[in-house]
């Protein structure tokens, strides 16, 4: 097909806006079927945080209290209550299972990926009109890759299969800063008293974000804002045209009702835990041993956004966002590449200050980075009258080779991943396993393909191929490596505890105790909808079984999970307990509490 051919095919597409739109939500209902939805309730939750997210939904759904969470019995303040609504709602409409669980996190994610694609479209479109080209193959090209990229990274897949806030987060988070550069861009209306459309649906994604992990939901959004307003000499003059004050009160009117009503239900136990213990204390000091050092996060970044984020450091660099006073001459339009800039440096350089750390928290950098990648890459888009070969610059070719020799390390890494894999007590097999199946050897040929595919594009100087190879590896290495590893992985850890959970509810008596000793999964409360006494320590559990024993009050026996190397260093004798079902490396018993107090 002559560029001819391709320049009036994507001409049409401009005259066209039903086609374009058709043709837009079929590249994203792909992409994000695939990353997002393909096999999302095909597994079972994952211990240890998916089960408490499900489980407190559970609790919601089943009591209709929907101020207070509750897990296993007991308050469950981590998080505010949109997760948990979202969760409720979506157990009500298809009942409660891993779909449901999962369903508010994908919807996040989709939505997300969403907007980049139409922000970026729109950007490119009116960059052209200000610059009189017409450069529709690229714009629409970029907010393509733009999507698939925010989409097709480890990050995003892992939360977004996964029950649990982060997600959600990043979803209002990202869109909240999509929509306020959407604001920002358009014309200002004046004196006009309501603000632009864009701006109001910031206002309203905010107070989702404090609905859903408290005051970072808008302390970060807005360390951000104010950063680049301040950079481009526009501070006070947005926020005007922002409406703050009423933005103020749609943020107020939204998402404070329910901390006064958990406040006032709860009292200090609410305010303590939440904003002590889940917000300041996790900000200033290490908590339940996540700390990590300085460089974490450059770690968890070039995996997390892998293999994209080689390009990370010229795709930042080619936007010379050191060049104030040329940046503040652009037109608001054509300042998106800057403001991406200061989203993704904001959000690493948050949490990077951050004591506590944790892989999930720079999730709300993935679209940002995903957007700057597709930018570099549309710079290499070929344009009539430009030959593509000309157009490399020397950071971009060192990326390129960066790129192929990362793909290779990973591709050995994955060779010997059974001796990498460390032994885990719940599933002591799965390396070995993992080997067998034959899964790590896939990865590695994927990867080593595309590594020399890579290497052909780049001697070649065909520079805009090399994106499209590492999101069809990735694509390859999520359907046949990634996603079986997952299954064979539930198999080993996860479907004993479904297991033994099925037979707890099926063969406990009345008020009869439930106790863990050695392991704390989660998953037992959700599965078997019976609350779980957990201990850490098998001497511990071995004094409790000995004090109810002593009390001689029914039910005069209580149901036992744990390694059976557990049973002695508990002090019971075989004669003490009766054995139910083994599955995997757990044993359930039931322990007779008549007069059996074991060894002292």
């Amino acid at each position: 097909m002559t560029n001819y051919t391709f320049e009036r095919w994507w001409n049409n597409l401009d005259q066209r806006p039903v086609l374009a739109v058709m043709l837009s939500s079929l590249w994203l209902v792909f992409i994000g079927g695939f990353a997002f939805f393909w096999h999302l309730g095909s597994t079972g939750l994952i211990d240890e945080t998916e089960p408490l997210f499900a489980e407190a939904s559970r609790q919601m759904h089943l009591t209709g209290d929907w101020i207070t969470p509750y897990f296993n019995g007991v308050t469950r303040f981590d998080k505010p209550a949109l997760i948990y609504w979202c969760q409720a709602i979506a157990y009500q409409i298809f009942g409660v299972n891993e779909w449901a669980v999962r369903l508010p996190s994908a919807i996040a994610a989709l939505a997300v990926i969403s907007l980049v694609f139409y922000t970026v479209q729109w950007q490119q479109g009116v960059t052209d009109v200000l610059d009189n080209t017409s450069r529709p193959q690229k714009r629409w090209l970029t907010a393509a890759l733009a999507s698939a990229i925010a989409a097709l990274n480890p990050e995003m897949i892992v939360w977004a299969r996964t029950g649990v806030s982060d997600m959600l987060l990043t979803g209002c988070i990202a869109s909240a800063l999509l929509c306020f550069f959407m604001g920002y861009a358009e014309k200002p209306r004046g004196n006009s008293l309501i603000p632009s459309p864009w701006y109001l649906a910031f206002y309203i994604l905010i107070a989702g974000a404090i609905l859903t992990k408290g005051p970072v939901g808008i302390v970060l959004p807005g360390l951000i804002i104010a950063a680049f307003l301040i950079y481009v000499g526009k501070f006070w003059q947005v926020l005007r045209e922002m409406g703050i004050i009423l933005g103020i009160l749609i943020i107020s009117a939204l998402s404070l009702p329910w901390y006064i009503l958990v406040t006032q239900r709860n009292g200090w136990s609410f305010i303590n835990s939440f904003f002590g213990y889940h917000n300041i204390e996790r900000f200033t000091e290490v908590v339940n041993g996540h700390g990590a050092p300085w460089y974490f996060y450059f770690i968890v970044v070039l995996l997390g956004f892998a293999p994209y984020a080689v390009y990370l450091p010229v795709a930042i660099a080619n936007s010379q966002f050191w060049q104030r006073r040329q940046w503040q001459n652009q037109p608001r339009q054509k300042q998106f590449r800057l403001f991406t800039v200061f989203w993704f440096l904001g959000v690493f350089s948050f949490f990077t200050i951050a004591v506590t750390k944790l892989p999930s928290y720079v999730l709300p950098l993935m679209p940002a980075a995903g957007i700057l990648v597709a930018f570099l890459f549309g710079e290499y888009i070929q344009e009539e009258g430009i030959p593509e070969q000309q157009k490399a610059t020397t950071g971009f070719r060192i990326s390129a080779w960066i790129n192929v020799i990362f793909l290779t390390a990973v591709a050995v890494a994955l060779f010997y991943l059974h001796r990498l894999l460390g032994t885990e007590p719940a599933a002591p097999q799965f390396p070995e396993s993992l080997h067998k199946s034959g899964l790590p050897v896939t990865g590695t040929i994927i990867w080593l393909v595309c590594g020399v595919i890579l290497s052909g594009f780049i001697l070649q100087r065909q520079w805009r191929l090399l994106m499209d190879v590492n999101l069809i590896g990735f694509l390859l290495f999520l359907v046949f490596v990634l996603t079986p590893a997952l299954f064979l992985y539930d198999q080993q850890a996860q479907l004993p505890l479904r297991q033994l959970s099925a037979t707890i509810s099926q063969v406990q008596k009345p008020q009869e105790e439930v106790m863990m000793v050695g392991f704390r999964k989660p998953t037992i409360v959700f599965y078997s909808q019976r609350n779980v006494n957990y201990f850490k320590l098998s001497s511990k559990a071995g004094n409790y079984v000995r004090e109810q024993a002593a009390k001689q009050k029914l039910p005069s026996s209580l149901l036992l999970l744990a390694q059976p190397k557990k049973f002695s260093e508990m002090g019971l004798k075989s004669s003490d307990y009766q054995k139910i079902s083994s599955r995997g490396v757990y044993q359930l018993v039931r322990v007779s509490l008549g007069g059996k107090k074991g060894k002292g």
